[in-house]
């Protein structure tokens, strides 16, 4: 018995080589969001689709990650939820684990551009903010190497704006230093409700392939020991359009046959005592050469240890070391270079870390972009663009595998599937004559399994496909979804599956068919397999609500029997 597939394929032209586009991370885009709420649940492997901390509720699950890429001439477009395709949480203010991180993160529903044509270099450079200073590939935000908080010397501590003292913006406070204890596994936590990464995120690496384990029973990333032996992917796109790549590259920036190395990152911690000077770098960033006593940080100490400040590091090339002999990445944390993606050579970022995967500074980009950071968040697309990929809800299901059985005679098949999506599956010895089969439940988060017992001892060949007969109710806040037969509504055709035990009545027995209370017209119905195909209108059925066929006739001399289908309809 052949086993024949009814596949989709989307030719997506030359649009497809560039890596711009084709870098992006969509392999999770049908899955939910899913989090650890509390250590007691990672421990059990227990997640959670739902929740609610602080500022970041998800009362609804939610698609993780990216759900559309659409591009121009100058523009790539993501839409994306910021939340990470691999399991967020839990999060704690202390190393005891007793003190809960005050917010979990939550959809936010952006739209991101990044610029095709980067400017380098720009008339003059400019410094990262505060928030998102490009995005990683699962959708995730990233940020730079501040916490947002700045040594008062007037009040002798550090402090934001936001807790009533505004600190001096000289001596500014070190993310990974500071806040890593609030780090879950993959290296976030939220600002708001807004997940991010501060420095290198194992859990995105471990899943692009970039030389991380994983132990998924104590949910721990490891670095692997040795050295990878390909270059490490394009983990993220900056502002300033330029790739950010994971740790390793080739040992002659000009020669992609010459090996694999860890880049070595362009900055040292300081050997000072006191913190009366700025290093060079940051007094080009802060144009200050000089400070006044009024500008001093705090000593160092076991509170104010070296690190605590982004201006605990100086730049090696600032002291005597040569960039390119002795330290790879420049002051802006990029090297000019050849990659997989780019043979004849870019500019580009490197995750910075030590040996063991620690993160090291300044993580990823330095504290200002090499280019021009034209690109960011905007409220809406408002050119026309060319779409290169859907996900989410939008995802097309593709068949996985087939996988046959000499000893039983059965055939299983694989789909990848939209979680929370119900599927008919149908079979046939040609394309044209397949008929309904299986309704099964998916197999994981986002695949569909469907087993055809001894179908290689009865059929020569077989046709298999899956069709999405519903999908239930999630966060759409931000997706470009409209449910089937959505709008403003319309008439639609659906094929109902009716269970048959006990029988159901011939069609011209049947008194109605309703979906959601609205009367239908009967297209198509088999009695013994339980299909109906129904002709309806769904203006005043509500979006995102599953509605089942409730079937109403009346048996001769009995009372009247409802039957209700075993898919819904979702408008």
């Amino acid at each position: 018995m052949k086993a024949t597939l009814l596949l989709s394929v989307l030719i997506l032209g030359t649009a497809a080589a560039d890596p711009q586009l084709s870098s992006w991370y969509t392999a999770r885009s049908g899955s939910y969001a899913r989090i650890y709420t509390s250590t007691g649940n990672q421990g059990t492997g227990t997640t959670s689709t739902t929740w609610s901390r602080g500022t970041g509720v998800q009362s609804s699950p939610v698609y993780a990650g990216l759900h559309e890429i659409d591009y121009s001439n100058d523009w790539v477009y993501i839409r994306t939820t910021g939340l990470a395709g691999h399991i967020m949480g839990p999060w704690y203010l202390d190393a005891a684990k007793s003190q809960n991180f005050p917010n979990f993160p939550a959809n936010t529903a952006t739209i991101y551009r990044i610029p095709r044509n980067p400017v380098i270099p720009p008339t003059t450079k400019t410094a990262t903010g505060l928030g998102a200073s490009g995005y990683y590939v699962n959708g995730v935000a990233m940020f730079d190497m501040r916490d947002a908080f700045s040594y008062s010397t007037s009040n002798g501590q550090d402090a934001t704006p936001t807790n009533g003292i505004t600190g001096d913006g000289i001596w500014n406070r070190e993310a990974y230093h500071n806040e890593s204890v609030t780090f879950d596994a993959g290296f976030a936590h939220q600002a708001g409700s807004q997940y991010h990464y501060h420095a290198q995120p194992p859990g995105l690496r471990y899943q692009l392939g970039d030389h991380v384990a994983y132990n998924a029973s104590t949910n721990v990333y490891t670095e692997m020991p040795g050295l990878p032996t390909t270059h490490s992917p394009i983990v993220a796109w900056a502002a300033d359009g330029l790739p950010v790549y994971g740790p390793y590259g080739y040992s002659d920036p000009n020669n992609a046959s010459s090996g694999i190395r860890r880049m070595t990152s362009g900055f040292r911690l300081r050997s000072i005592t006191t913190r009366t000077a700025l290093p060079a770098w940051a007094q080009r960033v802060q144009n200050k050469t000089t400070l006044t006593a009024s500008q001093y940080g705090p000593a160092v100490s076991t509170t104010y240890a070296l690190g605590h400040y982004l201006e605990d590091y100086e730049y090696k090339g600032d002291v005597g070391f040569t960039y390119g002999t002795d330290f790879d990445l420049n002051e802006y944390n990029v090297r000019y270079c050849v990659t997989p993606e780019f043979p004849n050579k870019t500019w580009a970022y490197f995750l910075t870390i030590a040996a063991d995967g620690t993160p090291a500074y300044p993580y990823a980009t330095g504290r200002q972009y090499y280019g021009t950071p034209s690109g960011g968040a905007v409220g809406s697309i408002s050119e026309s663009v060319t779409t290169h990929w859907q996900g989410g809800p939008n995802k097309q299901e593709t068949a996985e595998s087939v996988t046959p059985s000499a000893a039983n005679n059965d055939v299983e098949i694989t789909w990848s599937a939209v979680e929370g999506g119900t599927y008919q599956i149908t079979a046939g010895d040609t394309p044209s004559t397949d008929q309904n089969v299986s309704t099964p439940t998916l197999s994981g988060s986002d695949k569909l399994v469907y087993k055809d017992t001894g179908a290689r001892a009865s059929h020569a060949r077989r046709f298999y496909r899956a069709n999405r007969t519903a999908l239930a109710s999630f966060d759409s806040n931000g997706f470009n979804y409209t449910p089937p037969g959505g709008g403003t509504g319309g008439t639609v055709s659906f094929t109902f599956t009716f269970p048959t035990n006990p029988m159901l009545p011939p069609q011209n027995a049947i008194t109605s068919i309703t979906v959601g209370g609205v009367t239908t017209s009967i297209t198509s119905y088999t009695q013994g397999t339980g299909s109906a195909t129904l002709s309806f209108n769904n203006s005043t059925l509500s979006s995102g609500t599953a509605y089942p066929a409730i079937l109403t006739f009346t048996p001769p001399g009995m009372t009247t029997r409802t039957v209700t289908s075993t898919n819904s309809y979702t408008r």
